[in-house]
């Protein structure tokens, strides 16, 4: 891992920013190949703050597996014993007529000529569930379609682009192409790999310092067999 902390890609403002060392390059295509080494379940974080464009917000409450509040949350915080339960889980209780309360998914990446170096890349709901009206896939549909074709995700490059007809920045993926033996084989070393599971864990600050926490896909499971 970095010295300087956890290497991650950022989709700011509609664009791929990869943040490592101390550093960041903004990529300007719209898209990005990549492998996925690993991803972790679903979560979703409630932000009782208003967005404040030079911070990055630490959530009021949140969950781990979108069932209940996870056990770091402080007691006073939590909006409900159960997320089926909470007023921040109902449509119209955030803007634009969605939930206050945001799923999100956060994947482990690493780049095919240099497997050995993991990003942490956080993705939300709109990047996660459905497609869009043309068939590009979010990452639910994408996990699905790899598994009716028993492709493991870490054998493939995988083609992560924006959808240019979204409003907020929002990710499509897809298959490229097999990876060679010996990248495959590189690439699996990594699955459980400590920067890899540092990459996929919800970790939220127990001082005021911003981060913003978002996981991963409902049913995806990784298989290097």
């Amino acid at each position: 891992m970095s010295s300087n902390g956890l290497r991650r890609i950022s989709i700011r403002g509609g664009k791929f920013h990869v943040i490592a060392d101390g550093e960041e390059v903004t990529r300007d295509l719209g898209y990005m190949d990549v492998v996925i080494a690993n991803a972790a379940p679903v979560s979703r974080a409630y932000y009782g703050d208003a967005y404040d464009p030079n911070r990055v917000a630490v959530p009021t409450c949140w969950s781990s597996d979108t069932q209940v509040p996870s056990v770091d949350v402080p007691q006073d915080q939590r909006q409900a014993m159960r997320c089926m339960d909470c007023p921040q889980n109902i449509r119209g209780s955030g803007q634009y007529g969605g939930r206050a309360c945001r799923f999100g998914q956060r994947l482990a990446v690493v780049f095919g000529d240099n497997p050995e170096e993991v990003y942490q890349l956080q993705i939300p709901a709109t990047s996660i569930f459905g497609s869009t009206d043309s068939g590009d896939m979010g990452m639910q549909n994408y996990a699905r379609l790899l598994a009716k074709h028993d492709t493991p995700v870490v054998t493939i490059t995988t083609k992560i682009y924006f959808d240019e007809g979204s409003a907020v920045p929002k990710l499509c993926f897809k298959p490229v192409d097999r990876l060679d033996q010996d990248t495959i084989e590189r690439v699996s070393a990594m699955i459980d790999h400590e920067d890899t599971i540092q990459a996929i864990t919800m970790s939220i600050p127990v001082t005021s310092e911003p981060v913003s926490p978002f996981g991963v896909v409902e049913g995806f499971e990784l298989n290097a067999n």
